[in-house]
């Protein structure tokens, strides 16, 4: 893989990550409770993550300019692993057998496509 690849790469991975705080802060937000629907919308941490969710779209399109086509999803599947370490770490969520053999296939699909694709 050339520096630009790895470059671009790493701005992928970022966005992902990005991406994956903010779902992290729309399900925070969920957890408040709301006087009206509309203000379920317009408070300042979903209309935040929203605005990530758009800034991180445009980072990956300019992502996708200097990485292979094929190499986009394994690098969004990254954020499986992110989102499942916010929901342990931040929402002490439980971390079964199930979640731990998804994982180890997600991973397992990335380092495969790393060294063998």
């Amino acid at each position: 893989m050339s520096q630009t690849e790895l470059f671009y790469a790493g701005i992928m991975l970022v966005s992902v990550f990005v991406a994956s705080v903010s779902q992290v802060m729309l399900k925070k937000s969920a957890e408040r409770p709301r006087e009206s629907r509309i203000q379920e919308y317009l408070n300042p941490l979903v209309i935040a993550a929203y605005i990530l969710f758009v800034g991180c779209t445009l980072v990956t399109v300019i992502a996708y300019r200097g990485i292979p086509l094929s190499l986009g999803p394994v690098l969004e599947a990254t954020s499986y692993v992110y989102v499942t370490a916010f929901g342990v770490w931040i929402f002490k969520e439980k971390l079964d057998r199930r979640k731990l053999v998804a994982l180890a296939l997600i991973l397992g699909g990335i380092f495969i496509y790393a060294f063998f694709g």
